[in-house]
């Protein structure tokens, strides 16, 4: 893929409009919260039933989608996304990571309670809320995520300064 601005703004368009279920995760969803930085990828946790499934691929069709740095240009069907593994890929709008669980093995269902819904061109999105991804990046410790965490913190202060 030719390094460009990512346009993840389309890809959130197409998923709310084939009614895929899903939370958007990682810094994608502080980014949309508000936090003053920026991303190289989009992640979701999708919710993994067969027709929410049947529905993500069809997205997945329209946008693009391959396995991100593979050659053999492999194409995800249903049964890389009906599990609880990753599926990192790359699309004509950037970076797309469609993860079955997160934080340990917390799917959809486990992450349902610490998101919220945003309103995005007139269509809901679920993201993780911004207090949960602060403590998850904690957790994972991993260097990329540590360098996330200022900006969640940051934004976080803002927001209740706000209020």
């Amino acid at each position: 893929m030719p390094l460009s601005e990512p346009k993840y703004h389309e890809i959130l368009l197409r998923l709310a409009d084939a009614r895929v279920k899903a939370i958007v995760v990682g810094m994608a969803a502080a980014v949309i919260q508000g936090a003053p930085t920026m991303t190289w990828d989009l992640g979701i946790v999708h919710h993994r039933t067969k027709d929410n499934v049947e529905r993500l691929l069809g997205v997945l069709e329209d946008i693009d989608a391959v396995a991100r740095g593979d050659a053999r240009r492999i194409r995800p069907n249903a049964s890389h996304l009906i599990g609880p593994g990753h599926i990192l890929l790359e699309t004509r709008f950037g970076d797309f990571d469609c993860l079955g669980a997160i934080d340990g093995s917390r799917s959809y269902e486990d992450l349902l309670e610490a998101s919220v819904a945003i309103e995005l061109d007139g269509r809901q999105l679920r993201v993780i809320r911004l207090d949960e991804l602060l403590q998850i990046k904690r957790r994972a410790g991993r260097a990329k995520d540590l360098a996330g965490i200022p900006y969640i913190e940051a934004t976080l202060a803002e927001l209740a300064r706000q209020k």
